[in-house]
């Protein structure tokens, strides 16, 4: 392949890759609108964070958003009173706070997966089942590119993210 042609392939393939971006993010998008008077988008990822890792102390919790300390405790405190995380003492150090979802917060959750998750299922039955197992080698080649762990179907429908 000439130097233009593969710069014609590459171009091709980002062309992909930002039109399924799309259509991820409008899937998100619509999964996300139904709780959008409860919750913020950063709110939510907040929420995500919580039920992937676990009960978190305010600072680790900041690092995993990539935000300051006292904008993680902002988001905390209106998280608190929307009744969706708890802050408590940790039980190995009294010193420490623990920030934790809620059942409530958990409830939330689960529901923007199972939304997410149902839309995108119908969106690859839509494919031809030929196409199914290309696709996944695409991706999982793609998530491998960027770094990203590949996630078990039934962690990422629970991480709802």
């Amino acid at each position: 392949m000439t130097g233009a042609a593969t710069e014609e392939a590459a171009d091709e393939l980002v062309a992909a890759v930002l039109t399924a971006s799309r259509v991820l993010v409008g899937v998100s998008a619509r999964s996300l609108a139904q709780v959008e008077e409860s919750v913020t988008l950063t709110q939510f990822r907040t929420l995500v964070v919580l039920d992937g890792h676990g009960p978190s102390r305010l600072n680790l919790l900041a690092e995993r958003l990539d935000v300051t300390a006292s904008t993680a405790l902002r988001m905390v405190d209106r998280l608190i009173a929307a009744g969706l995380v708890d802050r408590r003492e940790n039980a190995n150090d009294r010193r420490e706070v623990v920030i934790d979802l809620t059942a409530e917060g958990r409830k939330l959750v689960r529901k923007v997966a199972r939304k997410r998750q149902a839309e995108i299922e119908r969106i690859v039955l839509g494919m031809p089942v030929g196409r199914r197992r290309e696709l996944v080698r695409a991706l999982t080649a793609f998530a491998e590119a960027a770094d990203e762990p590949t996630a078990i179907a039934e962690a990422a429908t629970r991480l709802g993210w």
